[in-house]
């Protein structure tokens, strides 16, 4: 094995907190303002502007300071009528996670399940909603824990021939490195959080909010508050929120966005799934499998399936002294899987030296 060298920072290549950039970690940094002054709203300005591009859509994108969990409560508090149901794609640990957090607010729940490792398909969805009615399909698009994306576009396609039910998207773990059009695809919820592909600290959470999305909410008589839409965006229309908002990483996301505009939304795009291809053929060439169903991986996290039984805690202490880390499988996983991820500001060099550094402990376990 390579020897190990004193290193002053592990870069991380988990899928979540993603690695960020010092500059980025800096512009936190800056002088505080108060959250409902000039100042603050030209800073709110300034990001829902380029929010709106990175989501594809000229509606509003609601802020919240929380992790993406919060908007998903959000989601299935405004878009759900208490009369009717809400039907839950479940495929790995955070799709089941999202269907509990509705449950757990009073929804009435139905889930499509499929073994973890596979995806949902369309014909599937069309079967479950010729049977029920629903107010809406909650969908993660790139499940975590699994390394799998499903197939939204063909599912949108099933689900717009019921008017009457809403699209719900989590996009936590993707989107900032794949193309998710919303307003093209006609989704009404699309959410995500900072500290995924968008490669910035945890803390803030992001959801584009259809006008169909806020029509229903006014149905639902008990919103609760922090994640009230209704409320949201009306204080987003005055470019304020309104509880305190976390604005150090406003200031941060601020500078990211600008940073992502400039490489180019399709260039992040591409080099999401360059790093995805380096990835999986690095797996497969050392012997592995991949966990994810053919044709549907993820091109954010791939999802290792350890059918060599490398212990993966060994092999993470091996990474970690020499300044590099990734993830055990998640949950049931643990052990029998182990996850890389490849989003955000990391770079093929990155995903190179990671692969040189695992095919070291490899050879010499």
């Amino acid at each position: 094995m390579s020897e190990a060298v004193k290193v002053d920072h592990v870069r991380l290549y988990i899928p979540g907190p993603t690695e960020v950039r010092r500059d980025i970690l800096e512009e936190q940094a800056r002088w505080m303002i108060g959250h409902r002054g000039a100042d603050f709203e030209a800073l709110y300005a300034s990001v829902q502007g380029k929010l709106r591009q990175l989501f594809y859509t000229n509606s509003r994108v609601l802020v919240s300071t929380s992790s993406g969990t919060g908007l998903w409560e959000g989601a299935s508090r405004n878009c759900v009528r208490d009369d009717r149901r809400v039907l839950h794609l479940v495929n790995g640990s955070f799709s089941e996670r999202w269907a509990d957090v509705s449950q757990r607010n009073g929804k009435q729940v139905d889930v499509l399940d499929v073994d973890w490792g596979k995806a949902h398909k369309p014909e599937q969805l069309a079967e479950a909603l010729q049977k029920q009615a629903y107010d809406a399909v909650a969908i993660v698009l790139n499940e975590t824990s699994t390394g799998v994306k499903n197939p939204l576009e063909a599912m949108v396609e099933v689900i717009r021939q019921y008017p009457d039910t809403l699209i719900l998207v989590d996009a936590v773990s993707i989107l900032g490195g794949y193309k998710i059009d919303f307003d093209g695809l006609g989704l009404d919820v699309l959410l995500t959080s900072t500290q995924k592909a968008m490669g910035l600290p945890p803390g803030l959470a992001y959801a584009a909010v259809s006008d169909r999305a806020l029509e229903r909410a006014k149905q639902v008589p008990y919103r609760g508050y922090y994640f009230d839409f209704i409320e949201l965006d009306k204080m987003g229309q005055k470019n304020n929120t309104p509880a305190t908002p976390n604005i150090s990483l406003l200031y941060a996301t601020d500078k990211q966005l600008d940073y992502m505009l400039a490489e180019g939304l399709e260039a992040r795009f591409a080099r999401h799934e360059r790093m995805a291809h380096m990835t999986r053929a690095w797996a497969l060439g050392a012997g592995f499998q991949l966990f994810s169903e053919e044709g549907y991986h993820s091109p954010t996290v791939t999802t290792v399936d350890n059918v060599r039984n490398v212990d993966v805690k060994a092999m993470n202490k091996f990474l970690k002294a020499r300044g590099m880390t990734l993830s055990d499988g998640y949950g049931k996983l643990k052990g029998r899987t182990f996850r890389i991820a490849h989003m955000g500001d990391l770079m093929p060099d990155h995903m190179q030296e990671l692969f040189d550094a695992l095919d070291a402990f490899l050879k010499g376990a």
